[in-house]
């Protein structure tokens, strides 16, 4: 029964995933278009063949090293009753906001610990080398980033025994959160003020990308906003106002260099493991 979930559910969830990313990326694409929040700086077609080009290369690595994804690992967790989650007789309901503030939270901490650590700065900065946001960037993350990061949320929910609806449920919001807040989106400032209350903006995120360091070491989280507050690392605007502010690094400012076989490299180069200004 067990091996049947195994193969049966990877291939439902990349489906769905699948599905809702295709959507909301076309989606948040068109919006941008329509209400852009800042110019772009750098030729966007470049950018976004790079960009596509890396979440090619994401999905292959996923696809080729990780058969059991996240979900199909719940399922197994679920049937062989494993994980702290699994020993407790909870409500679906509470089961669920349980499991979804338990992968929330490792996201945040995994965040300011990549930021934190030389080591895994070198794999997380060609997140922060892209020179515009827009809903692409949401997905520009080295492969061996991603590759780290399954193998930790797939050691959360081995260990908390978070259900596989709940794990899917995560996995589709924060990839989803993402592209939100990575886009370059105009929201009327009223609404946005409303908003971030409760979901991470894209005005909020926006700050994570300054040059500047402490803007940079900020707003860590991906789609609930309650950590960075609550933990002391909220940051509400950027010093230079968001249509003035710089995005990206400062040794990373050329876009002809920043091709996708030279982003793939950047983990593997020598220049300083933090933020050169």
């Amino acid at each position: 029964m067990a091996e049947g979930l195994m193969v049966q559910v990877p291939a439902l969830t990349e489906t769905i995933r699948l599905a809702v990313f295709i959507g909301l990326f076309a989606l948040l694409a068109a919006a941008e278009r329509l209400w852009p929040r800042r110019p772009l700086t750098v030729s966007k077609s470049r950018r976004w063949l790079a960009n596509i080009s890396i979440i090619v290369a994401d999905s292959l690595v996923i696809r080729l090293f990780f058969p059991i994804l996240p979900v199909a690992l719940a399922a197994t967790a679920q049937v062989n009753n494993l994980g702290l989650f699994n020993q407790l007789s909870l409500p679906s309901w509470l089961n669920m906001t349980a499991g979804l503030l338990v992968l929330d939270l490792v996201i945040y901490l995994q965040h300011r610990l990549f930021h934190r650590v030389p080591l895994l700065w070198r794999l997380h900065r060609m997140h922060h080398t892209d020179l515009d946001l827009d809903v692409s960037t949401g997905n520009r993350f080295h492969p061996f980033e991603i590759a780290l990061s399954l193998l930790i949320k797939m050691a959360i929910v081995l260990l908390f025994g978070i259900d596989p609806q709940t794990v899917l449920l995560f996995e589709i919001l924060l990839n989803a959160t993402s592209m939100f807040n990575h886009a370059n989106l105009s929201i009327p400032l009223p609404m946005e003020r409303w908003l971030r209350l409760f979901l991470i903006t894209p005005d909020m995120h926006r700050v994570h990308h300054s040059v500047i360091p402490r803007e940079t070491d900020s707003n860590f989280g991906f789609s609930q906003p309650w950590w960075d507050r609550l933990l002391g690392t909220y940051h509400a605007q950027p010093r230079d106002g968001h249509l003035n502010m710089m995005i990206g690094l400062r040794e990373y400012r050329k876009q002809d260099e920043l091709g996708v076989w030279r982003l793939l490299r950047i983990p593997f180069e020598s220049i300083s493991a933090r933020r050169g200004v």
